[in-house]
């Protein structure tokens, strides 16, 4: 995973340094436009204008879309208690006729961090993650159309992730080329219009479960199916993620960065003052010298059943099972959605 498991906000400033200078490096290489033009293939089969200069013009504004939010873009991580917020959340979005103003995302380019990723199921079966979104505002030039374009993109280094695993066994021959990699790799790409009406997705296409081997998601990890829902996964988590970040369900912290990773920002001339999006907290319901800080929520949402490592007396790790239960206050808000895992703080 890129990365390490309840860290702190400074952690999170600094990997998220280190993550953003590596994927800027990597869209410098040779690879980056050969996985572009491989990847955007069957897209630009399509395209009006598919002369070669035609098409080297697009993957020059596509290489453009999909790099500059890393070095130039807001930077921000998602507290892994969010997740499932975030996520249930997408699963019920539905923007179809819906009309969007230029300012609902908090910036014209940005990159979101997901430490724990959500996952998506695809019309083809298959599973992958999505570790990080990265958004840009672009113009059409020829139609004057404005839209947001959005990139989904799996941790590479992620051990869970079912495409992963496909993706290091195509690699396993070639060694090199997997180094080239960066921490990230772009797995799925959609456009949200601005000021005018968000299209409904085009009819699925009647899938037969018996003719297919449908992927199942890592245990404990929220999985959005594209089978069933209105809008891709990522377009879908990126609005989600806006909303909820301006809404008083959240809070985001300016995460302090330290000298090494300042520097290392200013020498590959990216941002650095990267924003954590946690859980608001109130004040504690308990003495504040007795027992552990303790905080309600302000809405309601559904845990999905999962498991609780804990360790006893002796030092020996064990787990229980957490059955699925509706977590928050009575009478709050109910988030509705598929259930989702929150895990423990």
């Amino acid at each position: 995973m890129n990365f390490l498991p309840n860290d702190t906000l400074a952690g999170y400033a600094r990997t998220a340094v280190d993550l953003r200078a590596r994927m800027v490096g990597y869209h410098r290489s040779p690879l980056a436009a050969q996985y572009l033009r491989a990847f955007f293939g069957s897209r630009l089969a399509n395209h009006p204008s598919p002369s070669p200069a035609g098409m080297a013009k697009v993957l020059t504004a596509v290489r453009a879309i999909t790099a500059n939010p890393w070095r130039f873009g807001e930077p921000y991580v998602i507290a892994p208690a969010m997740t499932a917020i975030i996520a249930a959340a997408a699963a019920a979005l539905d923007l179809t006729g819906e009309v969007l103003p230029a300012d609902i995302a908090p910036d014209d380019g940005g990159v979101l961090f997901l430490p724990e990723p959500i996952y998506h199921l695809s019309l083809s079966g298959e599973v992958s993650s999505i570790g990080a979104i990265t958004w840009a505002r672009t113009t059409n030039t020829s139609s004057g159309r404005s839209f947001w374009a959005i990139a989904g993109w799996a941790d590479h280094h992620d051990p869970h992730d079912p495409a992963a695993v496909r993706r290091r066994a195509q690699l396993a021959d070639r060694p090199d080329l997997a180094r080239q990699f960066g921490p990230y790799v772009l797995t799925d790409f959609t456009e949200i219009p601005i000021g005018q009406p968000v299209d409904s997705r085009p009819d699925l296409p009647v899938l037969d479960g018996d003719d297919r081997d449908w992927e199942p998601a890592p245990d404990g990890r929220f999985c959005i199916d594209e089978t069933t829902t209105p809008m891709r996964a990522c377009a879908a988590v990126a609005y989600a993620f806006w909303r909820i970040q301006a809404q008083p369900l959240a809070t985001v912290a300016a995460a302090p960065l330290d000298r090494a990773a300042r520097r290392r920002a200013v020498r590959a001339s990216i941002r650095h003052d990267t924003r954590v999006v946690m859980l608001r907290r109130t004040s504690p319901l308990a003495e504040p010298t007795g027992g552990e800080p303790k905080w309600h929520y302000r809405v309601r949402f559904v845990v999905r059943g999962h498991w609780r490592r804990l360790i006893d007396r002796d030092g020996h790790p064990y787990r229980i099972w957490i059955n699925a239960h509706i977590k928050g206050p009575d009478g709050a808000p109910l988030l509705h959605g598929e259930k989702v895992a929150v895990l423990a703080r």
